[in-house]
């Protein structure tokens, strides 16, 4: 008998292993070892660049050799991105480390969502789903807040400390992820040529984006929300320091704008009957308020403006990913929410550049 609570106790267990850690800011930590503010948006669009090419592949390997094995390709990503940035001590090493964990963001990013959607369904319990995304998205914004919060402990201790504790993290996230069971939406067909599987699931995917064209403005919509936010919080980072918080201070104001997902993510659930186009409208004036508060020459207020931020940002994102979930057909459900985040890199490769220009010069 398929045991669905234990399928997703595993699924959070690897979020928290997958997101804890002593790095989370790492905009601090390159402006700490003397990278600027236009490095670091350069190594962000690095970044981006990656999970432009490798993020719908990745989506397709994961439909069809399964969800969970692409979920401890990616923990093996994470890995591979610490042990360079260790070794890293120029940009072009950073970015190189930057790129990997790119991969680790693409190969987990559709997998993840497809093997709890269809382990739901497969216990016929898919209406959970915006429940369980809202959990994940807690998960998310917890453990970056406590990653943040030790980021004053990781600029004591180093960097090199620090992303070593981060590879043991990795490694019991792959334990934890090789006791998942696999569940496909249905039976791979060995006897038909693996290029062949791959084409299908690209043309099959690409179908029903073609038919369901509500599907990319749901995407886009939620991608150019969720870019700002992530824009914001990144660089406030290194812009609350500027405007003269304590060193003790800076990782609190950090966890506390992360606390604002979680406001978020919850209070949405309490909105079920809420038409989508009122959700976006709030959720980019929220987000557009951080944008405006980043200006301030007090930092408190800076701080509030990226809880607010997150506020929005992780509402829509909860509300977007379950209603694109039930739309989405299962054969192809880590392709198409792939696409998803191929269409936030497409965004933010635009935007990070002209980020970091924003908030260094203006």
């Amino acid at each position: 008998m398929f045991k669905i609570k234990k399928q997703l106790s595993k699924l959070y267990t690897s979020s928290v292993l997958g997101n804890l850690s002593l790095t989370g800011a790492w905009v601090a930590i390159l402006a700490a070892r003397g990278y600027s503010l236009v490095e670091i948006g350069i190594a962000e669009t690095v970044f981006h660049i990656t999970s432009l090419i490798f993020e719908i592949p990745s989506g397709v390997l994961a439909d069809v050799f399964g969800r969970k094995k692409m979920l401890i390709v990616s923990a093996i990503m994470h890995m591979i991105a610490n042990v360079i940035m260790i070794m890293s001590d120029n940009l072009f090493m950073v970015c190189l480390s930057i790129a990997f964990m790119a991969l680790t963001y693409n190969f987990s990013s559709g997998s993840g969502d497809a093997l709890a959607y269809d382990s739901l369904k497969l216990a016929r319990q898919e209406s959970r789903f915006e429940k369980y995304e809202s959990n994940q998205l807690i998960i998310y914004r917890l453990c970056s807040g406590i990653s943040t919060l030790c980021a004053g402990f990781a600029l004591t201790i180093g960097h090199k400390i620090a992303y070593g504790a981060d590879i043991i993290m990795c490694a019991a996230q792959i334990a934890v992820l090789s006791s998942l069971r696999e569940v496909y939406a249905v039976a791979p067909n060995n006897n038909v040529p693996l290029g062949k599987r791959l084409i299908s699931c690209f043309r099959e995917s690409f179908a029903f984006i073609k038919e369901v064209r509500k599907a990319i403005g749901l995407m886009l919509c939620n991608s150019f929300v969720g870019a700002v936010d992530i824009l914001l919080l990144f660089f406030l980072q290194a812009k609350l320091p500027e405007k003269g918080i304590h060193e003790w201070g800076l990782g609190i104001a950090l966890l506390f704008m992360e606390m604002g997902g979680i406001v978020g993510s919850r209070l949405i659930l309490k909105l079920p009957k809420i038409s989508y186009k009122l959700i976006f409208a709030i959720s980019t004036s929220l987000v557009l308020t951080g944008f405006i508060a980043e200006h301030s020459p007090l930092y408190w207020i800076m701080a509030l403006g990226g809880f607010i931020a997150a506020v929005g940002d992780d509402a829509l994102q909860v509300r977007t990913n379950a209603i694109l979930q039930d739309m989405f057909p299962s054969e192809q459900r880590a392709t198409l929410t792939s696409v998803e985040s191929f269409s936030f890199s497409v965004i933010m490769i635009v935007l990070s550049p002209l980020a970091g220009f924003v908030f260094t010069y203006w």
